[in-house]
């Protein structure tokens, strides 16, 4: 990637940050005498032109400083997000990771010539997963396996009786409550990766470079992973960051349903409180979230592909 490129990206993620902020700053001046805008005047001063008030929010956006919860006053928004975004950024990394793994692998299975037939079996299951939104996935998992069959906890991330350490057993109730928001996530998830990967592959199985790879004898385990696998997985890698705000959207709900203490479940509560500081600033640093993922994998994709680096890409 050249400097102007590089360049480029950042001047686009910054102006991406600051469009948010802005909207966030205008939305409640948009409803003349709610309580927004009136706790909004109040904090950044209401004897104070907009254009200083302006100033003003984009300097603590700036800083992340996004005032004082009203439904949990004086703790202070930040504080709260903090609290939160571990837990999303847990459940949110690792299921969109083993999602987006094995989405693409199944598809590269399924759109690859000469694989055996059974494998062909679990495309129908794929396709009908991948139209179910993420709640109502989520929604059937708790029925099933926390109300009717009491497998798994009904909510929460950890019992309320324990204590956070750095043990195995503390790491095991993480993961055992994390099993069913993670799993209608992933399974979700991993049909829309699936079919995608499957459209790519067939596109793949037939270039001209696949077939000199077996007329030079290669070993088809090697032509599936280094020449089709690797090619097809470039569209991937760009639908991943174009995703992200889909993923991260759906994962609220989850949250809520599950009562996962992450941002998701943060936002509902202050969406029913009306909690306006709250609500902006977990919506800017969802915005900042999505905005620097998309950034790294402009910085990843080259690395991927080689055809790119200090290209035009």
């Amino acid at each position: 990637m050249t400097l102007k490129q590089l360049a480029a990206r950042l001047v686009v993620f910054l102006f991406v940050i600051w469009a948010a902020a802005t909207l966030i700053f205008i939305l409640p001046h948009l409803s003349t005498g709610s309580n927004a805008v009136s706790a909004l005047e109040r904090l950044l001063g209401q004897d104070q032109p907009l254009w200083r008030q302006y100033l003003a929010f984009l300097g603590n956006t700036a800083q992340l400083d996004f005032g004082f919860s009203r439904s949990l006053y004086p703790t202070k928004v930040t504080t709260l997000i903090w609290q939160a975004l571990p837990w999303t950024l847990g459940l949110v990394g690792v299921s969109t990771f083993l999602a987006f793994l094995f989405g693409s692998i199944a598809g590269a299975l399924l759109g690859w010539p000469g694989v055996p037939r059974f494998v062909h079996l679990i495309f129908p299951p794929l396709m009908v997963l991948s139209a179910v939104p993420y709640f109502l996935l989520g929604i059937a998992l708790l029925f099933v396996f926390a109300f009717k069959w009491n497998w798994f906890p009904i909510g929460g991330a950890s019992p309320l009786t324990s204590y956070p350490t750095w043990t195995f057993t503390y790491a095991w109730q993480l993961t055992y409550h994390a099993v069913l928001p993670a799993s209608s996530i992933i399974l979700s998830a991993m049909g829309f990766w699936a079919i995608a990967m499957r459209a790519m592959m067939v596109t793949v199985a037939s270039e001209d470079y696949i077939l000199l790879a077996e007329m030079r004898g290669l070993r088809p385990r090697r032509i599936f992973l280094q020449y089709g696998l690797r090619n097809a997985l470039l569209p991937q890698i760009t639908a991943l960051g174009l995703s992200l705000g889909y993923v991260i959207s759906g994962v609220m709900l989850v949250e809520w349903i599950f009562r996962y203490p992450g941002l998701g479940f943060l936002l509902f509560g202050a969406i029913t409180s009306y909690d306006y500081f709250l609500i902006y600033g977990v919506v800017f640093i969802l915005i900042l979230g999505i905005a620097l993922s998309t950034l790294l994998l402009d910085f990843i994709y080259p690395l991927l592909d080689p055809r790119i680096r200090g290209g035009t890409g």
